[in-house]
């Protein structure tokens, strides 16, 4: 498969996923469209996507005018029905284009909390790789409802935490690609500080060797349904 990675800044690529897709045998791209040179092949001819997060917000068109072409790509995207995983941004791109409320949460959720998967999270074909409760990273300001006719799939105690739309379409809030160097730069950012900087280091120092070991079975997990639904 022909995997497009979606990226929205330097420091939010595919970090953890990167080698894990062409160690599954797939060829892996990443493009944002916010770049200035254009994909190396057409948008729509990949097999499968995944839309990464961002500093920036769904609704801040006026700062960055690429989303809202970004936003009429996913749409129809959504439409072919192609194998798709959104993280964090990703996963409220998906849910506005798809009629779902997007907006600022009282309390950002940034560090370490507790996830829960739902019923229909245990069974589905993408988050059952995870346990039922889980430690994640988390690093957003906003969040987002459920689009009508999506299944919830798991929550945390101030939102929910990822969903499936159709057969093909997944939203992850939390961040299962982002490796230990990664976060350093996203603290060294002054623009987004987390509430308390040492204390997120050293729970990552703890956490991070299990979490990417769950972040690599969710995108393994991802890949092999994405090529279950390009063969059928």
């Amino acid at each position: 498969m022909n995997v497009l990675s979606l990226v929205h800044g330097e420091d939010v690529g595919s970090e953890l996923f990167g080698p894990l897709v062409p160690e599954a045998g797939h060829r892996l791209e990443e493009w944002g469209f916010g770049w200035e040179s254009p994909p190396e092949r057409p948008l729509d001819s990949y097999d499968a996507y995944i839309v990464l997060g961002g500093a920036m917000h769904v609704d801040q068109e006026r700062l960055h005018p690429w989303l809202r072409e970004e936003k009429a790509w996913l749409s129809k995207l959504l439409e072919r029905r192609a194998p798709v995983l959104g993280v964090c941004l990703g996963s409220q791109l998906l849910a506005e284009v798809a009629g779902a409320w997007v907006g600022p949460i009282p309390v950002p959720e940034i560090g370490w909390s507790e996830v829960e998967l739902t019923g229909a999270g245990t069974a589905d074909p993408v988050l059952s790789a995870l346990p039922p409760r889980f430690e994640s990273l988390q690093w957003h300001r906003y969040a987002h409802e459920l689009p009508d006719g999506a299944l919830a799939l798991a929550h945390s105690a101030a939102s929910l935490q990822g969903f499936r739309l159709g057969a093909s379409c997944w939203g992850v809030q939390f961040h299962p690609e982002v490796t230990e160097p990664q976060l350093e730069r996203w603290l060294a950012d002054k623009g987004d500080p987390p509430p308390d900087p040492e204390r997120l280091r050293a729970e990552t120092r703890q956490r991070i060797g299990g979490w990417n070991e769950l972040g690599r079975r969710l995108c393994r997990s991802f890949l092999a349904a994405a090529e279950r639904l390009r063969a059928g």
